[in-house]
């Protein structure tokens, strides 16, 4: 399995959010020196399937951000499928439940040392206190992220995705044993656009991040590669 980074450089993740295979290969090409690794989420993986991870893990290892939520035996299987195609890490929505993650955490280990990465994504950056409400969760995002992220790391997961406000919270409650994986980062002077809990990339960091996921201020910028290298350079050593 991938380790915890050990450079600044290795602490970023390039969200790839795009339908376009190629413009996707190409945006990892010019970000690949100063990223850790490349995310291939929801829309590309819609768009081209398994053929877009193997295209982008030929530039970076590959976070696979699919949020799998299903019952157990239909979450283990796409597991199952998945594991052998070589993504570094895997997400599926701590909201599935206990025996949803143990199941995963059963399928995923048939593909022996290689594995991907199981994270449990506890609550979307895009969810504020009025969201979550709305869906009946009540208490606000930093209790309902602890709720989840220790259920998650009991029933298996090897690490979590929260946004940077709830950071601190989870190494403080649960130490350093999971793996953070933190989206919702926006350089200082850079729109929030539909995210709701951000914070620097340095802050991120010196809170507890293990990586950090950037799209938007990086793959909209006029120079991508420059985008990715100021961010890399922003993080603490």
């Amino acid at each position: 399995m991938l380790l915890r980074p050990e450079s600044p450089a290795g602490r970023l993740i390039v969200a790839l959010d795009t339908p376009d295979l190629a413009h996707a290969e190409a945006m990892a090409g010019l970000v690949a020196p100063a990223a850790g690794l490349v995310k291939l989420g929801l829309e590309l993986f819609c768009a081209a399937g398994p053929a877009a991870l193997a295209r982008l893990a030929g530039h970076r290892p590959v976070f696979l951000d699919l949020k799998l939520h299903d019952i157990p035996n239909t979450v283990a299987g796409a597991v199952r499928s998945l594991a052998p195609l070589g993504a570094a890490m895997l997400t599926l929505h701590a909201g599935g439940g206990p025996a949803m993650i143990a199941a995963a955490r059963r399928a995923a280990e048939l593909a022996g040392p290689a594995r991907p990465i199981l994270l449990a994504v506890t609550v979307l950056t895009s969810m504020d206190p009025g969201q979550l409400g709305a869906v009946g969760v009540a208490g606000g995002p930093a209790q309902q992220v602890l709720r989840l992220a220790r259920m998650a790391m009991d029933a298996g997961a090897d690490g979590l995705v929260c946004s940077p406000r709830e950071v601190s919270l989870i190494r403080d409650a649960l130490g350093e044993g999971p793996l953070l994986v933190v989206p919702g980062i926006r350089p200082a002077g850079s729109p929030a656009d539909d995210q709701a809990r951000i914070a620097t990339p340095e802050d991120a960091v010196a809170a507890g991040a293990d990586w950090i996921v950037v799209g938007r201020p990086i793959t909209e910028a006029a120079d991508p590669a420059s985008a990715a290298r100021a961010i890399t350079a922003s993080l603490p050593r």
